[in-house]
């Protein structure tokens, strides 16, 4: 396994004063009733497109890559409620991190979740697709209450955010594998673990296909699904933590086991059925979605630069 951060009294010298500073503000928050959470969280986002300059024109670049068919005026509409949820994400870590239990019970509904027991009932392990919507710490939260299991990040480089985060996540969950670390990912879903995974970033050329998103033809995907997938032969499970519009709260959408129909023959036709799967999961509210993120920056030789 994973050597997990562990607190240390260096986290508590000057250098790291403000972020303390941050993370008490953001506890004070998350202390109010979640309709003045919402509130805030979304007033918050609104304003961040002021001075979040360069994040606005990557997710602007984004919808307009993934979504030509919806006009200017759509996607300028999806981008405002794209940032209201960016604002959101930001309070929804603070909830998934320091709320109790039982307060993320009171504003979470489950959906489909005898898709997840007959794959416990299987005695395989489980691949949780994860996606990175803007709820994902949340919803890391609520499913570790459910059925505990075994997330995969990527380590903070701020020694104080990379113990508060696991800190948080491992409240109801077991440990963390870092993202590289393939061969305890195996050992996991091989011991019939719930092994959390989110293929659906841009993670370099290392490792990846080009393979299809959305409208972009040649978006690069992890093959680390392929690979996951045609060595342990897991159940295979998304699922999508979303905000209700009506501010009640949050439904966590466990969707049915895929793995019977995900092709195995080639890294590439592994890569397009999981992004496949991914869009559909997006399009259920596609303005939580991190848009923010430079999701094509890598291209096949002799595509242009996605982000100038």
């Amino acid at each position: 396994m994973e050597k997990i951060p562990s607190f240390s009294f260096k986290l508590i010298t000057p250098r790291y004063w403000l972020g303390w500073f941050a993370i008490i503000i953001l506890w004070f928050f998350v202390l109010l009733p979640y309709p003045m959470i919402e509130m805030i969280g979304k007033s918050f986002g609104r304003a961040s497109m002021m001075f979040l300059r360069k994040r606005k024109r990557i997710a602007e670049k984004n919808l307009k890559l993934c979504f030509p068919h919806l006009t200017s005026f759509e996607r300028k509409e999806l981008l405002i409620s794209n940032f209201e949820s960016v604002g959101m994400g930001i309070m929804e870590t603070g909830m998934a991190w320091f709320w109790p239990d039982w307060r993320v019970r009171k504003w979470f509904s489950i959906t489909g979740y005898e898709h997840m027991q007959n794959a416990l009932d299987s005695k395989k392990g489980v691949l949780l697709i994860g996606m990175h919507f803007l709820t994902l710490e949340l919803g890391a939260r609520i499913f570790g209450i459910l059925n505990p299991g075994i997330g995969v990040y990527r380590p903070n480089n701020n020694a104080l955010l990379d113990w508060l985060q696991t800190w948080g996540r491992m409240r109801s969950n077991k440990t963390m594998l870092d993202r590289n670390d393939l061969k305890g990912m195996l050992k996991s879903l091989n011991r019939g673990e719930i092994l959390w995974y989110a293929p659906d970033h841009d993670y370099g050329p290392k490792n990846s296909v080009f393979a299809p998103f959305f409208a972009v033809k040649q978006a690069a995907t992890t093959t680390g699904s392929y690979m996951l997938i045609r060595s342990t032969q897991p159940a295979v499970i998304p699922f999508v933590p979303r905000r209700r519009h009506d501010g009640g709260g949050y439904e966590l959408i466990i969707m049915p086991d895929i793995s019977a129909n995900i092709p195995i023959h080639s890294k590439q036709e592994t890569a397009a059925y999981i992004n496949k799967s991914i869009e559909g999961a997006v399009l259920l509210s596609p303005e939580q979605y991190m848009w923010l993120h430079r999701r094509f920056k890598t291209r096949p030789k002799g595509v242009q630069e996605r982000y100038n």
